[in-house]
């Protein structure tokens, strides 16, 4: 039985338990434990599973009845709390951005090779229908070769986080780590590190708010833009608009249809990729609209854990191999 400590109730710890909610009937394994300092609001998502209720995720690491974590904590915190849930000898599930800075990533790596853990990182975006259709596309090649293509995410302002964390970049890594990786990883993820990296930042206040990136690759380029800088009223939005010999894909999550393909004979189709699961977010706040990708990525987890299979689709270590192509990026970006 898996059986699963979960690290955070707040926005990303609320998405988290919905998606065991909606599991429970694939069996073989229990949420046993929830811990956040908010000591009501974890008693709250504690009662949905019967689970035990601790102060902090350091005391659910050391006295909960589990094997596995789930770390929906602040970015700041995610390495401290895996390392000491890997040592325990329990399985990890980390949010993204996996860490802050290199030597929390050698010691992460370290760490799951010394214990022999099974650890993913949440990059929700590769298990999100549409990405996963666009990769299709990729790797058979359908529409030929990649020839450009322009990733999109921006977002109001994060003021949803605990204590204003997301707006702290000591804290957060700012709009850079925490929201562009999401495109920086699946960029990674379809076409490998790129030749050469161009970049801008906008800051405010010493935060990275706003960030534009070119990544030229062997026959092609991509442009990656992210930032968290508009107003409230404004709705998030991912985007992507990819170029093949043959075809052009755009998807926007804020239009409908928000799949389209445009062919080079002059139809237009409107692609339906299989939408796994796409529950609304019941009220969980933040920019979610439904628990698509991160249910896809849980499900995915548990699955690997039951089977007692490799996590290859978002190991601990291609979340690092994408923490540490955005910390170069961003180093570009600033000179």
């Amino acid at each position: 039985m898996i059986k699963i400590g979960l690290i955070g109730a707040g926005f990303m710890g609320g998405t988290h338990s919905a998606c065991y909610e909606s599991l429970q009937d694939i069996g073989g394994f229990k949420v046993t434990a929830i811990a956040d300092i908010d000591y009501d609001r974890a008693v709250k998502l504690a009662g949905k599973f019967g689970a035990k209720v601790y102060s902090t995720g350091k005391e659910l690491i050391e006295n909960g009845d589990v094997n596995t974590v789930d770390i929906c904590l602040p970015t700041f915190l995610h390495a401290e709390h895996a390392l000491l849930a890997m040592e325990k000898g329990n399985n990890v599930f980390i949010e993204k951005p996996v860490c802050l800075h290199e030597e929390e990533a050698c010691r992460l790596l370290q760490m799951k090779q010394e214990t022999g853990a099974k650890v993913a990182v949440g990059h929700c975006i590769r298990f999100w229908p549409e990405y996963v259709y666009l990769k299709k596309l990729i790797d058979n090649k359908t529409y030929g070769r990649l020839i450009s293509g322009v990733f999109k995410r921006i977002s109001p302002r994060p003021l949803w986080g605990w204590d204003q964390w997301l707006s702290d970049g000591k804290r957060s890594g700012s709009a850079a780590l925490d929201l562009h990786i999401h495109d920086v990883d699946y960029v990674r993820y379809i076409l490998g590190i790129p030749v050469d990296i161009k970049g801008e930042i906008t800051s405010i206040d010493g935060n990275n708010e706003h960030i534009f990136s070119l990544y030229k690759y062997e026959g092609a380029v991509v442009s990656i833009e992210g930032g968290w800088d508009y107003p409230s009223g404004m709705p998030f939005e991912m985007e992507y608009r990819v170029r093949f010999d043959k075809a052009t894909v755009i998807f926007n999550s804020g239009r409908t249809p928000s799949l389209i393909l445009y062919n080079e004979d002059g139809t237009i189709t409107q692609p339906a990729p299989e939408q796994e699961f796409n529950a609304e977010s019941e009220g969980l706040g933040g920019n979610l609209s439904s628990l698509g990708g991160y249910f896809n990525e849980i499900r995915y987890f548990l699955e690997c854990l039951k089977n007692g299979d490799d996590i290859k689709i978002a190991p601990l270590e291609e979340g690092i191999e994408s923490f540490r192509l955005i910390m170069r990026e961003i180093k570009a970006a600033e000179k």
